[in-house]
């Protein structure tokens, strides 16, 4: 569960429809699929298992696989790239997850009632422009990943993704539902799944590429930590295809929430960065029961937000306390204060 949280994140929900929306819907989905099979199950299982062999941090497991193997002990930095990258990775994904917490108040209180579209522009571009309101929203993200990860494995992680990965599938199920009741849910369906295949090119190959390293986090560390703490005799060829199928069922109900939506209102499925910031309040703020609606749904990228976050802070804080001996709740805090300093940098 943990491992899935870690690969069903805002890549999915908030970076898959839109990079779908702006190569082809369909076209582009099946050159993901087959990217994700082909390329990312094989380093899926490969990651779980070097984590699995190695037993400790990305970097305490490469120092150890290369003096069992007779290797050169610099080899063990190749761990260090990995921590690296989730550290500045969440530079940019700690501010995201607080736009999405951001927006989950604000769904919740009512803001999108009636909105228009230049309404819902400007509403995010104010968030924007808003430095320290951002900070704050992104502080909160971090503080909440950081509470999950001071209980540590089994109370903190174990625990928190055992109730948020259900609860996240279930708000997608029924998003997905509520949308089957009006006939533009086939609309979606139709641009999800039935392929041109003249829109398939090099650039399409590129971005689906790119998509499935991003949705599923290879080479950032989450997977090889997970990987370690897998006990012994359990089937790595199993969770890696239980990983797989997860990241992807869930990038496709994603599909199957948002575009519905947007072919419902006539608007632009090619929306970017901001199909959800700017073009979903619009739907909500139309629909019957928008508030509930809408704050579900941003409930729901919050779940996935966090659970991500757990992935990438947990290799990071379980490396500190190593190499320096503090304690985990010491660890995990001074690192959440790192990352947000870093962030706001």
């Amino acid at each position: 569960m943990a491992a899935v949280g870690f690969a069903v994140g805002l890549g999915n929900i908030w970076r898959f429809p839109y990079i779908t929306g702006e190569n082809g819907g369909a076209a582009f989905v099946l050159v993901y699929l087959a990217c994700v099979l082909i390329i990312g199950l094989p380093i899926v299982m490969s990651e779980i298992a070097l984590g699995r062999r190695g037993q400790g941090d990305p970097l305490q497991t490469f120092g150890r696989l290369a003096k069992a193997s007779g290797a050169a002990p610099l080899w063990r930095w190749v761990g260090g790239l990995n921590l690296l990258t989730a550290f500045l990775i969440m530079a940019t994904y700690a501010t995201v997850a607080g736009w999405v917490l951001y927006y989950l108040w604000s769904a919740s209180s009512g803001a999108f009632s009636a909105i228009d579209q230049n309404a819902s522009n400007v509403y995010f571009e104010t968030l924007l422009a808003s430095p320290l309101v951002m900070f704050g929203w992104m502080a909160l993200a971090m503080t909440l990943t950081g509470i999950i990860i001071s209980g540590g494995v089994q109370k903190g992680i174990e625990r928190a993704v055992r109730v948020l990965m259900p609860l996240l599938f279930l708000l997608m199920v029924g998003l997905v539902v509520y949308n089957a009741f009006h006939p533009s849910f086939w609309a979606g369906w139709d641009y999800l799944f039935q392929a041109d295949f003249s829109k398939i090119t090099p650039q399409v190959f590129l971005a689906a590429i790119g998509q499935a390293f991003f949705s599923i986090g290879v080479a950032m560390a989450g997977l090889m930590i997970f990987g370690a703490y897998l006990p012994p005799g359990q089937s790595i060829v199993r969770y890696g295809f239980l990983i797989i199928v997860a990241d992807t069922a869930i990038a496709l109900l994603a599909g199957l929430m948002i575009f519905p939506l947007v072919f419902r209102y006539g608007l632009d499925p090619a929306g970017g960065v901001g199909l959800i910031f700017k073009v979903l309040p619009i739907a909500f703020g139309q629909l019957p029961y928008g508030v509930l609606v809408g704050g579900l749904f941003f409930l729901l990228l919050s779940v996935a937000a966090m659970t991500s976050m757990v992935g990438f802070v947990e290799p990071l804080v379980a490396t500190l306390a190593r190499l320096s001996g503090w304690s985990r709740l010491k660890s995990t805090w001074l690192m959440i204060l790192a990352l947000i300093v870093s962030c706001h940098s």
